[in-house]
């Protein structure tokens, strides 16, 4: 797989993604392991006395309306989700208003913009137990089914921004929801990857990926019956993973009880090796799944994404957009399955 020189050292690879026909160089001259250590200022910060965190118990039940509460056995909440205070698109505009400017499209930002907030201040989800992960995949579904079908919602974006370098602004554990009037372009080149390869090969591309990987195994992370974790053949960053369905499923808020526990399994396993491997680096994880814009998705695999905070965009990416990886998924794997 991979060729060397006389020195013994790995060449340079470009690959090319099958679902977005773009390439990736991985240039293991790189290779030098990202640092992660905190500064004494995120340490200090994640220590922060709860009365001055606004997501905590004391503080939240002064904010808006929630859109949903789960409660523990003792009548105390566990999960709140509730609008954003600042949020990327408003519910106050009631309509598009699409128009032109010059030669430019533009439309109103309709649309809903919530967060999810769990109890504990300190505990995030790669020490939660499989049963409270679960729940937070519970929230997930339902508020994306309330959102799914209303007015002008073409997609459904559910993300989580964890430390300083992954643009979290508060260190208490949360999640974000967001429903747009848009595909957003990442998942739309996903999308039409997904649906080219399926015309010209009658199968789907992350099934195939999926197949592919289980025979192989050098960038498994984890596995159970239903989901899988990968660093992927083209990863984009150093220690990118991604969590797939074993089975084709396109749409992600059809999933049941039992999957999100095996879901959160696998979840579960990939934070708390990031969190134990690589000294608890700042990542993003976010849902890729067909949108809930009226078409039909048969052809997409639903999956999340996790991206750890280890590239940084110079003169080669921003001259050339090709994008740079410092270490081989082969090589992430083996470190985050140790």
């Amino acid at each position: 797989m991979t060729t060397k020189n006389k020195r013994g050292e790995i060449f340079s690879q470009l690959r090319k993604d099958l679902v977005s026909g773009t390439w990736v160089l991985f240039s293991t001259k790189r290779d030098q392991r990202p640092k992660f250590d905190k500064t004494k200022e995120e340490k200090k910060e994640s220590r922060k006395e709860k009365k001055d965190c606004p997501f905590c118990k004391n503080n939240i039940d002064e904010q808006e309306e929630d859109v949903l509460v789960y409660t523990k056995q003792d009548g105390d909440w566990s999960l709140k989700v509730f609008p954003n205070k600042f949020p990327a698109l408003s519910s106050e505009y009631k309509d598009i208003n699409k128009r032109d400017h010059g030669p430019f499209e533009v439309i109103d930002g309709v649309g809903y913009h919530e967060v999810l907030v769990t109890e504990d201040h300190n505990e995030d989800m790669a020490d939660m137990e499989k049963i409270r992960i679960a729940e937070i995949l519970d929230a997930y579904q339902e508020r994306y089914i309330s959102l799914m079908n209303r007015k002008h919602i073409k997609y459904i974006s559910i993300f989580k921004n964890y430390g300083k370098d992954a643009g979290a602004s508060l260190r208490h554990p949360h999640s974000q929801i967001v429903a747009m009037p848009i595909i957003d372009q990442d998942v739309f080149r996903s999308i039409s990857g997904s649906d080219e390869y399926f015309r010209s090969h009658k199968e789907c591309v992350h099934c195939v990926m999926i197949d592919w990987e289980n025979k192989n195994k050098k960038r498994t992370i984890f596995e159970n019956e239903e989901f899988i974790a990968v660093c992927p053949f083209v990863s984009r960053v150093s220690y990118e993973m991604r969590i797939y369905p074993k089975r084709h499923l396109s749409y992600f808020e059809r999933i049941t009880d039992e999957q999100k526990i095996k879901l959160a399994e696998v979840m579960k396993y990939c934070l708390s090796k990031l969190k134990k491997n690589l000294n608890d680096p700042s990542y993003n994880m976010f849902l890729h799944t067909s949108p809930c814009d009226g078409r039909t998705y048969d052809h997409y695999h639903w999956h999340f994404e996790i991206f750890t905070k280890t590239n940084i965009w110079a003169g080669l990416e921003l001259s050339t957009g090709t994008e740079v990886c410092s270490m081989l998924p082969e090589r992430s794997a083996e470190v985050l399955r140790k």
